[in-house]
């Protein structure tokens, strides 16, 4: 990362950090709840090692992958052109934030998920293995990188997961119709302010009272950092929650007035 990009991006981690709460400083019930079952929760899962030890093998892939097709392009700063699994150890969530949408997924009990952003399949495979009569739909629009992740699906023996593959302006119509109601979406896809605000706005529309949506690197960038603003401003969000990695929004009618908190495990 240059220099004139990693200023930037300690402040914003510091101005997190000095907004953040930990459960003891947590008054709702429904929010210590939460960060009890998300961040606090150390019991570990069959399916974490599963995944884990999968990725191990996965990153040694040495098949080229064409360049980014969609979104914001690269994370790094690097060259689009890689390795399936240079580009895994680039993209991919990591252990600790695949955790987190297993324990959330395993908290909301979903019927339906939709992911925007499948790449090679290790946060899908995290949502998808917390319960596997849970529907999840999630669309990638390379090629390449959607037959990656199917193989990858069969190897964990997760069945339960549907790929489209395109873009998003292409197939989310598709994947909002089959999903019906979209109980919790995982946003990871495109970085750009814009294009983000569109594709959530659109799931709005299949979202139920129960729903969450998590939207990925929302302190990537300025530009994620005023979409996040944004969405968290929408008159249908009534709780927004900071994880720093990712942000919650919730639609409770509940919470009779807005709430938004940032949170770090204690």
């Amino acid at each position: 990362m240059k220099i004139s990009e990693l200023i930037p991006a300690l402040q914003r981690r510091l101005r997190f950090y000095l907004a953040a709460r930990t459960r003891y400083d947590l008054h709702s019930p429904f929010i210590a709840e939460l960060t009890e079952d998300v961040l606090e929760d150390r019991r570990v899962y069959y399916a974490f090692s599963h995944i884990e030890v999968a990725r191990e093998r996965w990153l040694l892939d040495k098949d080229p992958v064409p360049a980014a097709l969609f979104g914001a392009g690269s994370k790094t700063g690097r060259p689009t052109r890689h390795t399936a699994g240079n580009l895994l150890s680039s993209s991919a969530v990591d252990a600790e934030t695949g955790r987190r949408l297993f324990r959330l997924a395993l908290r909301q009990k979903p019927d339906t998920i939709l992911e925007l952003g499948t790449s090679q399949g290790i946060s899908t495979s995290y949502l998808a293995a917390a319960n596997t009569q849970t529907r999840v739909i999630t669309i990638e629009g390379n090629p390449v990188l959607a037959q990656k992740a199917r193989s990858h699906f069969d190897e964990l023996g997760l069945p339960n997961i549907r790929i489209f593959t395109g873009s998003f302006e292409e197939q989310l119509p598709h994947a909002l119709e089959a999903a019906g109601t979209v109980d919790l979406l995982f946003m990871d896809g495109d970085h750009r302010e814009e294009a983000l605000l569109r594709c959530v706005r659109q799931c709005m529309a299949c979202r139920g009272d129960g729903s969450v949506f998590v939207i990925a690197d929302i302190h990537w960038s300025d530009e994620m950092e005023r979409a996040w603003e944004q969405l968290c401003e929408l008159p249908e969000v009534t709780l927004s929650v900071d994880l720093f990695h990712t942000g919650l929004l919730f639609f409770r009618k509940e919470f009779r007035e807005k709430q938004h908190v940032s949170i770090v495990p204690a």
